[in-house]
């Protein structure tokens, strides 16, 4: 076997700093550390976008959202962008999905009937889907667990969102520490990792390609024994927000808006999470269980493939689609412009067959999701699609930092679907933060201006002190210049004449 083999894993929800490799007081993560160690970790590194599908559309296509347009769950992710599926079955890989990608086709190119257009959750173009996509969930972990002597229930959205009715010391402790009626064999992470193992051990002549998308610990939070035991809801410190929910929602009609709307309706609705701090802090206990039994079971992968003689031959990508708030800020999921939603983790292993690669090290320099893809393009030598936004990472293994390369990072945020009355296409935000501020840009909302050295939970809006007007200045400079720098450029490369078409390198300057 001569190529490298890739493995890919997303999660759902997974904030950028929990893991015990960098020192989080509570959450153990000692499978994703040891990975960490024998390869970089970024710090630094936020997703460009919410929700899933939007932001999975950036991570896969390499794409700022202003580009690809695929702004809502639900939003068709428009055919004629590329892809890492489709990258990869260019160079003879036949990738393989064990999980999900949240994606919606493009209609245009489907009759109206066709069963793909009734649901958001289709997989993206190029992928084969090996179990556990969202068309098929929770059916195939229903079959899989029926195989395994669990009597399922009539209703199979039960699986996912029921837990065990009158279980000890959930009356005291919160909904969230009762566990599911399966054990940790039997969940839908455990499930997952069965097909990944499968797909692992099965006899090969080839490289593979392999995605491997967990949902958590994307809600519900309901972990399996003993996971929702492994955490002591005691030793959660306090949260990053306003002293009232009230108080909170004064700093912007935006943020007033969302916290009243998932508050009190909705899957993060207080019936649902109710939001006293004893059960807060339970949720993230909960929250944190789900990340080990996730590191459990990466785990249980890594070691199948030192087992199997494939790990020295795997390139190994580990991030996630978005963070949550988990009471921050009086949210529970996401929020409209905090850090926590979109500081996401990720780490990047290579093999290294020549010795020269950087291992155990910890990048501070600011990075995207979009940087992804032509970073594991870059790993194999391929060439990168012109219509990707982001920068290849791989001079940061080598201990070298590419030129020219970004002091800030950008997000965008589409909220049209929402029940505003500020006009379907002028409801957006656009976000530029560096180590010093944060500017939030609203198409047609006010903006907001954040001291993040001396304000990190974002709780004091300058954009009203004049005192502040060359900072916003700048700062709205400096997204104007994002914006027109990344339109879009399929074409803008190329030029036609006397001989012919003619196409111009990208370069960084």
């Amino acid at each position: 076997m001569n190529r490298k083999n890739i493995l890919f894993i997303t999660t759902d929800q997974w904030r950028a700093e929990c893991f015990s490799g960098k020192g989080h007081p509570v959450v153990k993560t000692p499978n994703l550390d040891a990975l960490a160690a024998d390869g970089i970790s970024f710090d630094n590194h936020f997703a460009q976008c919410i929700p899933c599908g939007p932001s999975r559309a950036s991570l896969f296509t390499g794409m700022y959202m202003q580009n690809h347009r695929s702004v809502e769950n639900g939003t068709p992710l428009d055919a004629r962008h590329t892809n890492i599926a489709l990258e990869f079955r260019k160079l003879g890989y036949d990738p393989a999905l064990v999980g999900y990608t949240d994606t919606t086709p493009d209609p245009r190119y489907l009759t109206p009937n066709d069963p793909s257009l009734k649901t958001y959750e289709g997989v993206l173009p190029g992928f084969k889907c090996l179990a556990m996509s969202s068309e098929g969930f929770p059916g195939e972990w229903a079959e899989w667990l029926e195989e395994r002597g669990y009597q399922v229930p009539e209703n199979l959205t039960d699986l996912y969102y029921k837990s065990v009715e009158n279980y000890p010391g959930a009356k005291e402790r919160g909904n969230t520490y009762a566990p599911p009626p399966y054990s940790k064999n039997e969940s839908e992470t455990a499930f997952v990792t069965y097909n990944a193992e499968k797909f692992i051990r099965r006899p090969v002549d080839k490289s593979w390609f392999l995605h491997l998308s967990y949902l958590k610990p994307h809600r519900p939070y309901l972990a399996p024994e003993p996971y929702n035991k492994l955490y002591n809801p005691d030793n959660i410190t306090s949260f990053k927000r306003a002293a009232t929910l009230e108080e909170e929602a004064k700093q912007h009609p935006f943020l007033a808006y969302k916290l009243e709307d998932t508050t009190n309706r909705g899957l993060y609705s207080k019936e649902i999470y109710p939001r006293d701090d004893n059960s807060l802090k339970q949720l993230c206990a909960t929250y944190y269980g789900l990340m080990t039994e996730i590191d459990d079971n990466i785990g249980k992968i890594i070691t199948l493939l030192k087992e199997t003689g494939q790990y020295e031959n795997t390139v190994i990508v580990f991030t996630s689609d978005h963070g949550a708030q988990l009471g921050d800020h009086h949210f529970i999921g996401q929020a409209p412009y905090f850090d926590q939603t979109f500081h996401v983790p990720l780490i990047i292993r290579t093999p290294d067959r020549q010795e020269k690669l950087q291992k155990g090290i910890h990048i501070d320099s600011f990075t995207e999701s979009i940087d992804i893809l032509p970073t594991i393009l870059d790993c194999f030598g391929a060439d990168i699609p012109l219509q990707c936004d982001g920068r290849s990472l791989l001079p940061f293994l080598y201990g070298e930092k590419p030129d020219n390369f970004r002091n800030e990072v950008y997000w965008e945020v589409d909220f049209r679907y929402e029940k505003l009355d500020i006009g379907f296409e002028k409801s957006s935000l656009n976000v530029v933060r560096d180590r010093h501020y944060k500017y939030i840009h609203f198409a047609a909302m006010p903006d907001l201006l954040f001291d993040i050295e001396n304000d990190p939970e974002e709780l004091n809006n300058l954009a009203e002190d004049p005192s502040y007007s060359s900072v916003m200045l700048k700062y709205v400079k400096k997204l104007l210049s994002w914006r027109m720098e990344n339109d879009e450029r399929t074409l803008t490369h190329m030029l036609v004449g006397p001989e012919g078409v003619t196409v111009k390198p990208r370069t960084y300057k």
